[in-house]
Formats: C-alpha cells, structure tokens, sequence
C-alpha cells in the first residue's frame, strides 16, 4: 500500500481542506520548504495539529514539552550516541536505550532516509515518539548544554561539530554505498546507465554530503581523486590538503556523472580536461563552486573550488594588513588615475584583496569595469566581464572595449602578456585607476617583470603608484595556542620584542591542526619620488627594494614577524610561506 502524503493525511483527518492543500502546494513553489512549513505560514493549521495528526495517522506515540516524554534519561552517553549536529540539523532528540533498543523523539517520521542513517549511526532498532520542532529544539538545548556556562556551550556545539562531522560523515557514505547494489565497471556502463546512476538518491546524498561537509568545515576546494582499488576524498583547509572517509571505488564513475551533470559539462567526454561551474543553495545564502576536471590513468579527478562570499568579508581592514600598511593602501585606492598591482603565487589570497580594494573604492558616481577569469565573487554595482579566450575575448580586447565604455576604474584579473601590459599602463596615464595583479615573488620584482614584459621606463615611471606583495599565513588557534620564551638559538638568532611568542597546539575546536583560519601578511611598496628615480634608471630590483625599506616598508618577512610577537600567527608558520 502506497505511504499517504502529509497533505492527505491532514485532509482525511478533517484538519484542512481539499481547497487549502492545494493553496498550500502552489505557495510551496515559490516558499520551496515543506507541505507542512507552508500550512503553518500561510495560518492554515497549528504546527502541533499537523504533528499530532500525523503521529495519529502513523500510530506514534505524540509527546510536548509539558510531560515528562521529552526528558532523555541520564547516564546512557546519549549525547554521544547522537551528537549534537546530527541532532540540531535533523530535529532528532534521543529519550532512552534499552539494550539495542533507541527511543528518540523526531519531528517528521517520514523521513526515511534520516532514519535509516540514524539506524546505521547508531547500531541500534529505533522507536519513535513524535514531536514539534520547537519543542525538540528546546529540549535538545537542555538536554546538550545544561549545567555548562555561555562559553562552553559555544566551545561544545562548534566542538561536536567539527569532531562528529566526519565521522557522520563517514557513516553516510558508507551507507550511501551500502545501498547500490551492483558493482560495475566503467566499461560496462552506456551513457544512459551511467545518468540513471547519477540521478539514483544514494549518489545524489553523497554529492551534497560532499559538498555541504565541505562548507562546513570552511573548505577552499574539494579533491576527488581515483586510484586502483579506492577514492582518496581530501578538503584544502586553510591551505592544506586533509584527508577525508571517501565514498566506495565503484561509486566514482556515477559521483564524477553527478557533479559534471550539476555544472553542465559533457557527461560522455572523459579523455579531455572540462571546466564548469555549480552555485549551491545553503540554507539563506548561494555559494558558488569552480569545477575543472582532468583524466588521470584511473579515472577522471574532479577539483572543487568553493567561492563562499559570505565566508570571507571582502574589507581590507579585516584581511590582516596592519595600520601602516592600510593607510599606504587606502591612499593609493583614493588616486584619481594610477596603476595598482598585487602579486603573490597563485593561491595567496590576491583575487581577495582586489575585491577589498574595489569595495572601498565602489561609489555609485564611479563607472567600475573588470575583466576576470574567472569571475569568482559578484560583486553589486560592478560590472564584470568573464574573459573567453576561445572566443576572441581575451584581457586585452576586454580592455580596449573598457575604453570606449566610459570607465573610472578598471580592474583586470592577470597581467599575462605585452599586450595587456601596454593597454593597463596607458589607461592609467590618460585619467583611469587601474588594479590587476602579476605572479611575483615580492613587490620591488614586479617594476622588473613590467620592465622585462617590454613596458618603457617613460610610460611606467609616471603610471605606477603602488604594488603589494601578499601571503596567507595559517592563523593560531585561540584556544589552544600555546606560549612560550623564545631562545635566539631555535630562530636562527631572531630576537622578539616580546618576552613570549605562540606555537600550535591542536584541540577540538581546531580539528587537532592547532590553526584556525587565515590572514594576510604582506609588502606594500609605495612609488615615490626614490623609487620612480631607480624605475626610470632601470635599478635592479634588490636595490628598489632596500630603498623601499629605507622608507619604512616592512617586507613580507618583517610583516610576520610582527604577527608573531603580536601572539596572531606561529613562527613556524612564518618560515614556511616566507624567505629571509
């Protein structure tokens, strides 16, 4: 016999109308939450009728906050047999054990596929009580915080979350391979097979446990990467690569199927390398991902980039730039024309710190052009350009229709070639203020890149006001980072201003790592009166650089050792992203 609806089941019960279900499904369209969710915003039904209707109809047992039904018994570990994510996320409150035996209370029985995990999380048969969401969050409150203060409570819930993440994780996906029950080889899936696989719910949980896991735990990029005999699953976390429980090998062909469905790839070409793109929704905000995909001898590996907006404030006062540096940065942004550089390896954070800068520049009576690729964060009241090279559309072209566009400010996403070069710097001398970066190891060896590309002394000399050279240096965690008294002979005869500097630790909170999120550490070079002398005499640039040091610029160097007597960032740390 077919499972009733919700809907049906408020309808055979007398609770709402034919009339009013269907007004409730065409607001759902629009709302996208549940059946249920929609009846109670639209005024149509009180959450507790729908739950005790349904608990009626399915022969469970209905519980509120008043009886003593919703109070989990002390002294079994229940807590840890469902963490407090799982909990919170599902709306799953556990009451008691009795040998294999796990009551909890949950707010909407017909989720199977939660239960199911529940089964498998737990090793245990479940019975279900049912009861509303607001009553299983309170006590789920009462039950995981009480008799711990403010601070702890905050310490715990960000504590079981990074600590049961993955090992719910883990238990997922195993459960998710679990599931499909035939093996097959890549040769002997057709196209049509190979969709209707990634279309099956297993697989589809898998992606977006991959996904959501990953934004979780404040991931940059996912790596899925086959080999013989298994996936290897790793997340880039503050700029390393961690090891993750991977999905089952046979599960690769269906779970690369399902993410190049997502972003509109090609699902039967698998020799040449594919780039796409997926925007998620999470909750209230969208994140953007970056998909590039490559074969490797064992299969196609799927790179992730994660885009998240929200994760990072694009201010430059929150970057980690410290005041000196900001105020030399803020001056050159307020130029009325000029060429502004960042430079960096890839991967440091200088797409971010142009963002910054244009959000302190952005004025609805300034026209703000860029040329990207790709156009990673999209910004209001700018107006971005994806480059497509196959097409014609390259920086430089993007740049000569800028021109005739009536730009204030332009920024372009790389400095690749001679072309782009000359375009940037006679933009910048006839009125425009220009950003874009180079691939740089400091800022005094990007006058000399300029100069090398082929850009003449004359014309650069007056169009540069300023270049900064960035990093991104691991932050210390704050609640684990340990202190310590420098001895001159463990740093190479570095002496600190301060008595006691920081090294990692590792707790919870930081996933054992002893980090916790990044910042900049940078170089900022302001071209002065010096500075254009040595430009237009063609100095190397170890000269331009100890003349901009002679002017009170910090080197990237200086800037971390200031971070590290100031307790923000570790001396190790510093030495791995830095040379003396």
């Amino acid at each position: 016999m077919a499972r009733l609806k919700l809907g049906e089941i408020l309808v055979q019960q007398g609770l709402i109308t034919e009339s009013q279900l269907k007004q409730a499904i065409a607001a759902q369209k629009n709302e996208k939450g549940r059946i249920g969710e929609v009846l109670i915003q639209l005024g149509i039904i009180k959450e507790e009728d729908i739950v005790s209707a349904l608990g009626t109809q399915l022969l469970i047992p209905y519980s509120s906050l008043n009886s003593d039904s919703l109070t989990p018994q002390k002294g079994q570990d229940l807590d840890k047999l469902i963490p407090l994510e799982f909990a919170k996320k599902n709306f799953v409150l556990p009451i008691s054990r009795n040998m294999n035996s796990l009551t909890v209370a949950v707010f909407d029985p017909l989720d199977l596929l939660m239960l199911d995990n529940l089964k498998k999380m737990t090793g245990c048969e479940i019975n279900l009580i049912i009861a509303t969401r607001t009553d299983i969050n309170k006590a789920i409150d009462k039950f995981y915080y009480e008799g711990k203060s403010a601070a702890d409570r905050g310490a715990t819930m960000f504590g079981e979350a990074v600590q049961s993440s993955y090992e719910f994780n883990k238990s997922a996906l195993a459960d998710a391979s679990a599931i499909t029950d035939d093996t097959v080889t890549e040769a002997e899936l057709s196209l049509d097979k190979l969709i209707a696989k990634a279309g099956e719910a297993p697989v589809i949980k898998i992606v977006d446990l991959i996904i959501r896991q990953a934004i979780d735990e404040r991931a940059s990029d996912i790596h899925i990467e086959p080999f013989k005999d298994r996936i290897s699953l790793r997340y880039r976390i503050d700029g390393c690569l961690y090891e993750i429980p991977p999905p089952a090998r046979h599960l690769h062909l269906p779970i690369v199927s399902r993410i190049k469905i997502l972003s509109k790839l090609d699902i039967a070409e698998k020799r040449l390398p594919q780039d796409g793109a997926i925007s998620a929704k999470l909750e209230t905000r969208v994140v953007d991902l970056r998909i590039s995909t490559i074969p490797t001898v064992w299969g196609e590996k799927v790179v992730m980039r994660i885009l998240d907006k929200e994760a990072v404030k694009l201010e430059l006062s929150t970057l980690g730039f410290d005041q000196k540096q900001l105020e030399v940065i803020r001056k050159a942004l307020s130029a009325p024309y000029g060429l502004f550089f960042v430079t960096g390896p890839t991967g440091c954070g200088k797409s971010t710190t142009l963002y910054a800068s244009l959000s302190e520049v952005l004025d609805p009576r300034k026209n703000i052009l860029t040329a990207e690729d790709p156009v990673e964060f999209k910004v209001e009241g700018i107006n971005q350009v994806q480059v497509k090279p196959d097409i014609g559309l390259t920086f430089a072209s993007a740049l000569r229709s800028f021109l005739r566009q009536d730009p204030d400010i332009i920024m372009v996403g790389e400095v690749r070639d001679l072309e782009t070069a000359q375009i940037c710097v006679r933009a910048a001398l006839t009125g425009h203020f220009v950003l874009s970066t180079l691939h740089t190891n400091d800022a005094s060896s990007a006058v000399t890149r300029l100069l090398d590309i082929g850009i003449e002394t004359y014309l650069l000399t007056p169009s540069l006001c300023c270049v900064l050279s960035q990093r991104l240096a691991r932050r210390l965690c704050a609640k684990c980072k340990e202190p310590y008294e420098p001895q001159s002979d463990q740093h190479g005869g570095i002496k600190f201003k301060s008595d006691l500097i920081y090294r990692a630790k590792g707790c919870e909170v930081c996933n054992q790592t002893g980090y916790k999120g990044r910042l900049v550490v940078a170089e900022v070079l302001h071209i002065d009166d010096t500075i254009r002398h040595l430009i237009t005499n063609k100095a190397p640039y170890i000269q331009i650089k100890d003349a901009a040091r002679k002017n009170g610029m910090d080197t990237i160097f200086d800037s971390g050792l200031k971070k590290v007597e100031a307790g923000i960032t570790s001396f190790d740390e510093i030495m791995s992203i830095t040379v003396n």
